[in-house]
């Protein structure tokens, strides 16, 4: 008998030990997994600082070339306009075409023969081409004929501008290589037409070649810039 009673009191023993010993062990666990969270939410703010500070610097830059944009074209003698917000340099097409056509006018070879030195002399100068991953020759045009005959109007309108100023006539040979790399060409036909003081439809005014510039990764940016809620 009192064998039988040992063997019972050494098994309640041994599962004394046991549980004490397994309940320690998902303590430790429980504590790595905390200590694991703790890192990984340190690197997480780690991250996203420095995405705020890239973010901060690409939209710097933006503000930079939009304000020397401004100072170099706003009342030239040029006669175009620039966007306050994207830098966008918007002049009418009657400054390069007769209407409803997409070959330049002789006269228009020396307004881009004076453009695009200035336009360029600020877009890729030092400190700012790196950030530069596209400069977008742009075609409007107004609601007179259908949609597709509009887009490919503006398509050849912008195909023109871009056409001559990698060509041979070109007298700035220097620029074209950097252009080469950079220069793409869009149609928006009359979709992004543009309104008077009135508000109210305006066929001259939607009537514009505008060139623009994209930043690098700056789609990104803006839209993790809205997550964060900056």
């Amino acid at each position: 008998m009192n064998t039988k009673y040992q063997r019972l009191f050494k098994n309640d023993q041994e599962e004394g030990h046991f549980w004490p010993s397994f309940t320690d062990l998902l303590t430790v666990i429980l504590l790595c997994f905390m200590l694991i969270f703790i890192i990984m939410m340190i690197i997480k703010s780690l991250q996203i600082e420095e995405m705020k500070r890239t973010i901060d610097q690409i939209m710097g830059v933006r503000a930079e070339l939009v304000s020397e944009l401004k100072e170099e074209f706003s009342g030239s003698s040029l006669g175009v306009e620039v966007d306050d917000k994207t830098g966008a340099i918007i002049f009418s097409t009657e400054i390069l075409f007769t209407y409803d056509n997409a070959e330049l006018k002789t006269e228009s070879f020396q307004f881009l023969d004076e453009f695009i030195p200035k336009y360029l002399d600020i877009l890729l100068q030092s400190g700012y081409e790196e950030y530069i991953a596209e400069i977008i020759i742009e075609g409007h045009t107004d609601r007179d004929g259908s949609y597709l005959y509009n887009l490919q109007l503006s398509q050849e309108r912008s195909y023109s501008v871009a056409s001559y100023i990698l060509s041979e006539e070109f007298p700035y040979k220097n620029i074209q290589s950097h252009l080469e790399e950079k220069l793409t060409v869009n149609s928006k036909s009359f979709s992004d037409f543009r309104s008077d003081e009135n508000g109210e439809y305006s066929a001259e005014d939607s009537r514009r070649v505008e060139f623009k510039f994209r930043l690098k990764d700056e789609e990104i940016l803006e839209r993790t810039r809205e997550i964060l809620g900056k």
